[in-house]
């Protein structure tokens, strides 16, 4: 199956293009810049929103849904956020079509003309802002911890499968509190339940930080990010909390009468992950054989094939084939058993390893005699002979190993391939070579930008205790205190 399929070394980008495709996990769609997220593709997310959608209710969230559109008045309240997101948005002007008198086809009806435009939802600070004005006038109705799993569309003009499309699927969060404090203890909470979710199920090393004023997200005070490396020595961020101060409460009027019987304004986070983890997923652990899942978001953990050559052996294959199915379900596993007759089991096993099943399971006549099994393990490639009995453990064990050796593996790229660099002529030089890198920086938006214009590379993140260690800026030769990290990114 994999056969005509682009290698990781001849060309990352066609390569991780092809894997999406070919993987059956989306494809583009009829609308420029926009995808289809197809069934196999859809069952990764599905995890993935089952998983963090606990993790959201276990803090104290709870889901609500708020429009799709936005009057375009709504974002001139808040300068910054609207100078963010200006060049993103797609807006809505008339509400009806009809059909052109010349015969020409449909057109848009110039007397459907809205009295407001419409902005499609690029983030829902606004719309959900002023909403919360009509929910919260005492400190009694705080904290506010609410998260949605909605569409956004951002007009990219530049597009990838799942790492940056026109339209695409997130969850955000919107909270207000009290105190500048809860709020900040709200943002960081949540960075670290994304940071959890990272490593423990996408098996994605993270490092944990504040974004650089340059890099922050549009309406902020602070922005505290998650970021990535990939195979290909780019950053991927892989996920953002904000500390939001008191900017969207001010901007929309949410005032609330505190303790002490004062008004005050409430204070505000919001935070966020999307369908660009799919893209994270792919590239932190795929190789040249296809799709490389962690079992614990993969939609199916094991496959189980039968080898047969008569139908009565398909018959007593099948028997055994859905006890160990039984019983590993019955451990909470995901499981497969794949019967269909009108493919090869070699063609099978090149379906599974394509798709990134974990663990493959092979029986056949001989096995039943001998009470074995062959099981396959996707991560290293490698085959065993195990005893069925005590096979559901086993296994189970194994998915386990796997789900660490993927993040370890992972873990030793990120080390191997992040470096200190102490000048500017190192610095040009190392970038080339991918990877973060770890350098001084004298702490002005302008240095970062022309360190941007001069190497595409960005300040990735500013670690969040950072060891103090004095300096010289790699470009300008100013002090400073600590390094941050620099990479070119997705």
């Amino acid at each position: 199956m994999a056969k005509d399929f682009t290698t990781r070394e001849d060309n990352y980008s066609q390569w991780y293009n092809d894997l999406v495709i070919k993987a059956d996990l989306a494809e583009n769609s009829a609308v420029r810049g926009c995808m289809v997220i197809k069934p196999y593709g859809y069952a990764i997310w599905e995890k993935m929103q089952q998983v963090l959608d606990k993790m959201f209710k276990d803090t104290g969230h709870v889901n609500a849904y708020f429009p799709l559109f936005i009057p375009k008045s709504f974002f001139s309240k808040e300068a910054s956020h609207v100078e963010g997101f200006a060049k993103e948005c797609a807006v809505v002007t008339h509400y009806r079509l009809k059909n052109d008198s010349e015969g020409k086809g449909v057109i848009v009806d110039p007397e459907a003309k809205l009295e407001e435009e419409l902005i499609v939802r690029p983030t829902s600070e606004t719309i959900i802002w002023d909403t919360y004005r009509n929910w919260i006038q005492s400190y009694r109705d705080l904290p506010l911890l609410i998260n949605q799993w909605a569409n956004v569309v951002r007009w990219e003009m530049r597009t990838r499968l799942f790492l940056r499309t026109a339209e695409f699927l997130w969850q955000e969060g919107h909270t207000a509190h009290a105190t500048a404090e809860e709020a900040m203890e709200e943002a960081k909470r949540m960075l670290g339940v994304y940071t959890e979710f990272a490593e423990k199920y996408l098996a994605l090393p993270v490092l944990q930080g504040v974004k650089s004023p340059n890099e922050r997200f549009a309406g902020a005070i602070e922005t505290f990010c998650i970021e990535a490396m990939m195979q290909d020595g780019k950053a991927l961020q892989a996920g953002t909390s904000h500390f939001l101060g008191q900017n969207f409460a001010k901007a929309f009027d949410v005032q609330f009468l505190n303790k002490e019987n004062k008004l005050d304004y409430v204070w505000a986070t919001s935070w966020g992950v999307s369908t660009r983890l799919m893209g994270a997923l792919i590239m932190t652990h795929s190789d040249d054989n296809g799709l490389v899942l962690p079992p614990k978001l993969a939609p199916y953990q094991v496959v189980i094939v039968p080898i047969y050559k008569k139908a009565e052996q398909l018959e007593q294959i099948s028997i055994k084939a859905k006890e160990i199915k039984h019983n590993l379900e019955k451990l909470g596993l995901s499981v497969k058993y794949d019967d269909r007759d009108n493919f090869t089991p070699g063609w099978k096993f090149n379906e599974y390893e394509f798709k990134g099943f974990p663990v493959r399971l092979a029986i056949g006549p001989r096995d039943l005699e001998n009470g074995t099994v062959e099981v396959a393990r996707r991560d290293t490639l490698t085959k065993e002979i195990m005893s069925m009995e005590g096979l559901e453990e086993k296994v189970a064990d194994l998915l386990e190993q796997i789900q660490g050796n993927l993040f370890d593996r992972a873990l030793r790229f990120r080390e191997a391939n992040t470096r200190k660099v102490n000048s500017w002529e190192e610095f040009k030089e190392e970038i080339e070579k991918g990877g973060f890198l770890l350098a001084h920086w004298d702490g002005t938006p302008e240095t970062e930008e022309k360190i941007k214009e001069e190497t595409k590379a960005t300040i990735r993140l500013i670690p969040l205790n950072p060891e103090p260690e004095p300096g010289k800026c790699v470009y300008t030769g100013k002090p400073s205190p600590h390094r941050v990290v620099f990479a070119r990114s997705y």
